[in-house]
């Protein structure tokens, strides 16, 4: 009779894809490791693995296994920890790497509801991702979906992007796109990079070209970029989660209505990881804190 350990060995290999990394993982000797694959295999009957120099991959055999069971070893873990939750008052750790704006905007005033203690780290896609692979944190939040080994991506939100401009902006009336862009072109912008990241993209997908202009301020900091709009600064791209007080406040307003651009935000973690109830945890609040979108034509946000 196979013994449970023998399949909680082959899950740990299964997502690593190496007998001395899934060694590590449970805290055992490699042949150790070893006996209880080639136990399990005896069981079965035929290899769940091939052998390579670089790692193990697994045959139709180990593919249809683990879908078996990956399922149950999991529901059974989490029942564990579930229990042992309700009797220690400890709350989870999660370290989540995102941009700053949008842990200010979406995780911050939620955090006395998350019943997960968080460590937040801050920075760009590439920056977050590089934490995220060298395990200084568990999962991140980012727009970017690099091809990275071992990595996970989740689709969390689409993100909206509207042009902003101060509340006393005079915004002419246009028959047509064309003179809306010449318009666009000749007006103050305020980018968030050099490179226009978000606003290359508008322009793409709305007028079907490359902006022909150059940012009069690049403020890396999308709360500043807004502070700036509502001083007088100019206008930029802005997502809609951050105006709801500007515009009811009438600090800003949308203009170029229904001109927008949308951004896909994911989740990304370990797959090893992908199982452990505290990545599901912070995955699931963050859900039921959904990007609200704005409408000008309607009080709510």
């Amino acid at each position: 009779m196979a013994n449970f350990e023998w399949y909680r060995s082959f899950i740990t290999i299964y997502k690593h894809n190496s007998v001395s990394e899934a060694a590590k993982t449970r805290i055992m000797t490699q042949p150790a490791m070893s006996q209880h694959l080639a136990a399990l295999e005896a069981e079965v009957g035929e290899p769940l693995f091939t052998r390579t120099s670089r790692k193990m991959v697994p045959t139709e055999r180990g593919k249809e296994l683990y879908s078996y069971l990956a399922p149950l070893i999991e529901s059974l873990e989490e029942a564990t920890l579930s229990f042992k939750a309700v009797s220690s008052p400890t709350l989870p750790v999660v370290k989540i790497g995102t941009a700053h704006e949008f842990f200010r905007e979406r995780m911050a005033p939620y955090l006395g509801s998350l019943h997960i203690r968080v460590i937040a780290y801050y920075g760009l896609a590439a920056y977050i991702l590089d934490l995220l692979t060298e395990d200084k944190v568990d999962i991140i939040v980012t727009s970017q979906k690099y091809s990275a080994p071992g990595i996970e991506y989740l689709h969390y939100v689409e993100e909206e992007f509207v042009v902003v401009a101060p509340y006393d902006y005079e915004e002419p009336d246009f028959n047509d796109s064309k003179q809306l862009e010449a318009w666009l072109c000749s007006q103050t912008w305020l980018s968030y990079g050099l490179e226009l990241p978000i606003i290359r993209r508008f322009w793409r997908e709305n007028f079907q070209k490359r902006p022909q202009m150059k940012p009069e301020h690049v403020l890396p900091d999308l709360h500043i970029i807004l502070s700036a709009i509502e001083h007088g600064a100019g206008i930029s791209l802005l997502p809609t989660y951050m105006l709801a007080n500007s515009i009811q406040t009438n600090k800003v307003k949308i203009i170029c209505d229904p001109f927008k651009v949308t951004n896909d935000l994911y989740f990304a973690f370990k797959i090893k990881n992908s199982t452990m109830p505290k990545i599901r945890m912070m995955i699931e609040a963050l859900k039921g804190n959904m990007l609200p979108t704005y409408s000008q034509k309607s009080p709510d946000f």
